[in-house]
């Protein structure tokens, strides 16, 4: 009893000292650059579209099936899952380290003293009974958290945890947005590739208009050759657009975890991103963005591990205790035998021990320092790739008006060109030749510029954070 008073004592005595200014709790830092992240822009409005479910943002049927099955499907958010079970199991293991631990052990012991010392004390050999002792033993200890170094241990591993479910969230916002991209380029090369074999078999036909011209005399035998030159100038573009195409199909269906092979899709004239591109206030990315949370979620780790490493500079109290029971001969009535236990307590205060502790603090405030770096990083990096995305979305939209114009023109100068080579001597099949180039490489440049709206489109939306809800 008066063991368990003194170690009642001095349990109240430390804990009292624990009370001091021991363990530092973490507060977000200050001078976070949140404030004029996007260059050029200020929506001050605090809700954007990263708080758009996906599903709103895509409305053709077949994108969303393609979405559905990558994150159904995916390996790498799959990964990213294991993961955060793997950093789950930490969790609940520095829950549990706060509890005295446990254990039981079993023993049987089988004596009898050796023959030659018997015979050496004149005893009758064959007189001597040999025994046996069984016992069984429980151990417990338990090291009080005085100066919270193990619930330190226990918040960074959560935070540890909670990474992990950001990194998979950023994942899964990655993997959308890639989808979503790959889909619309190949679309894109559809269109590219209808829109030259339509220019493909024009040219065909104006071979045979081009040699009747001839035999009218109004062009040469090198405009003939010319015309069907340009034949093969438009097909060759098609072997390259339809090895992109492919190519992109097979990279497409590994994000799916399937087979290289076709994907079901819809036409790209029918796409349109009709969603309000707000942008919120750029605070929001430390709600909405999972890369920036993960950053912040390393800081916190890095921040409760220098909790741990200066709780080891103060002593540490631990509990420990053996009871059980122990007989001889016989099991039958075991309990009935000999009990017996201890109690002990143990103050343990480090004096010198090579510089460990001190070896371990300036890791883990450097460790520190550099996660908090890195967070910092991580806002201006996002602030950037949202910059980027709303500049190419509006360049975009700036050059389909003028494309527009282009067009026109352009057609008009391919009719123009061919009518005045039917009928006067003011132009050469040259100028044709010239004037259709221009108008089919304008056409292929149109399809780029809706495809870049498209995709600045998305990368915004995922630059914002927006991706990783339901």
């Amino acid at each position: 009893m008066a063991s368990i008073k003194c170690i009642s004592a001095a349990f109240v005595f430390l804990t009292l000292l624990g009370s001091c200014d021991v363990l530092h709790h973490y507060k977000r830092p200050a001078d976070l650059q949140t404030e004029h992240l996007f260059r050029g822009h200020n929506d001050h409005d605090s809700s954007g579209i990263a708080e758009m479910p996906w599903r709103e943002l895509f409305t053709d049927s077949r994108l969303r099936q393609l979405i559905d099955e990558g994150l159904q499907r995916n390996y790498d958010l799959k990964i990213a899952v294991a993961r955060m079970e793997s950093a789950a199991a930490s969790v609940q293991q520095s829950t549990l380290a706060l509890l005295p631990s446990l254990s039981a052990n079993a023993q049987m012991t089988h004596s009898k003293p050796s023959t030659a010392q018997v015979r050496a004390n004149g005893v009758n050999v064959s007189s001597i009974p040999s025994y046996n002792v069984y016992a069984l033993t429980g151990t417990s200890s338990w090291e009080l958290d005085i100066w919270g170094k193990l619930r330190s241990a226990r918040r960074a591993n959560l935070s540890a945890y909670l990474k992990s479910d950001a990194y998979r969230r950023a994942v899964q916002t990655q993997l959308i947005a890639t989808i979503a991209n790959d889909y619309f380029q190949l679309l894109a090369y559809d269109e590219q590739i209808r829109i030259v074999e339509a220019s493909v078999q024009n040219r065909s036909k104006e071979v045979d208009v081009v040699r009747d011209l001839k035999e009218a005399a109004i062009v040469t035998g090198a405009d003939v050759v010319n015309s069907e030159a340009n034949v093969y100038a438009a097909s060759l573009q098609l072997p390259d657009l339809k090895r992109s195409r492919r190519e992109l199909e097979n990279a497409l269906s590994i994000l799916l975890a399937l087979p290289p092979d076709s994907i079901a899709r819809g036409s790209f004239v029918e796409q349109a991103i009709t969603a309000d591109l707000r942008t919120g206030v750029p605070a929001k990315l430390l709600a909405n963005r999972p890369d920036v949370q993960e950053a912040e979620y390393a800081f916190r780790n890095a921040f409760d591990l220098v909790n741990v490493a200066r709780a080891y500079f103060y002593p540490a109290l631990t509990i420990s205790g053996t009871a059980g029971f122990a007989t001889a001969n016989t099991l039958q009535h075991f309990f009935d035998g000999t009990f017996y236990g201890s109690i002990i307590g143990g103050l343990t205060q480090p004096i010198f021990n090579q510089g460990q502790n001190k070896a371990r603090l300036r890791i883990a405030r450097a460790t520190q320092q550099e996660a908090y770096y890195n967070f910092q990083l991580s806002l201006l990096t996002a602030g950037k790739e949202v910059s980027d995305a709303l500049y190419a979305y509006d360049m975009a939209k700036e050059k389909q008006a003028q494309r527009g114009g282009q067009l026109a023109a352009l057609d008009k100068a391919s009719d123009f060109t061919k009518e005045l080579l039917k009928y006067t001597s003011n132009t050469n099949y040259t100028d044709v030749l010239t004037a259709e180039q221009n108008l089919l490489t304008a056409k292929l440049s149109a399809v780029n510029d809706k495809l870049q709206e498209l995709q600045s489109a998305v990368n915004l939306y995922k630059a914002l954070g927006g991706g990783w809800r339901q």
